[in-house]
């Protein structure tokens, strides 16, 4: 079941989505480099 944070009068779960977007949108991060970034942003 999923937990959910609880304060006085309310109940919320947060979950947040990072979209990284380099200028004119070029696919800079490709191949491993773009593998270990997607580890990376997964453990944070």
């Amino acid at each position: 079941m999923q937990e959910y944070k609880r304060g006085s009068h309310t109940v919320w779960d947060c979950k947040y989505h990072l979209v990284w977007v380099t200028k004119y949108r070029y696919p800079i991060l490709a191949g491993d480099v773009g593998q270990r970034a997607r580890e990376l942003l997964r453990e944070i």
